[in-house]
């Protein structure tokens, strides 16, 4: 059983830690785009549209690399539980209005864009593996002393 804990425990670890490595790095190769990205959810104002753009990419990044390293597990995760929150709200909110937008996750500008309900289901994976992440953290017997 304890196994089987540290392995999916490093699984979850290690995609929730790719997936988020990629993301910040495609958001922060072309920030102007990704700022258009946020600007099609019409919820910010428009220079905090840029100024979300600017920050939440390298964020990502920093939350990716300490889940590789496995270090700091539960604070990173925590940050992107709540980003990932907003982020259901902000798709739930287009797909209530009834707008046919890019999610601008991984691909700003992509031929192929992602549907908000297609990205809504991939946030509720991505939700999954972050429970199980701050689950399966044994804070007072960290699994490296295992």
């Amino acid at each position: 059983m304890k196994l089987l804990r540290k392995t999916v425990y490093h699984i979850s670890r290690l995609v929730l830690a790719a997936v988020f490595i990629y993301a910040g790095v495609v958001k922060a190769n072309d920030v102007v785009d990704f700022a258009g990205q946020i600007a099609n959810y019409q919820i910010l104002p428009y220079a905090w549209n840029y100024l979300i753009a600017s920050i939440l990419p390298y964020l990502e990044l920093l939350c990716g690399i300490l889940l590789l390293l496995n270090m700091r597990i539960r604070p990173a995760v925590l940050v992107l539980f709540v980003l990932n929150i907003i982020f259901m709200l902000a798709l739930s909110s287009a797909i209530i209005r009834g707008l046919d937008i890019d999610c601008g996750c991984f691909k700003p500008g992509a031929a192929n864009p992602t549907s908000p309900l297609t990205a809504l289901w991939r946030d509720v994976g991505l939700l999954v593996l972050l429970v199980a992440t701050w689950v399966l953290r044994d804070l007072r017997h960290p699994m490296e002393a295992d």
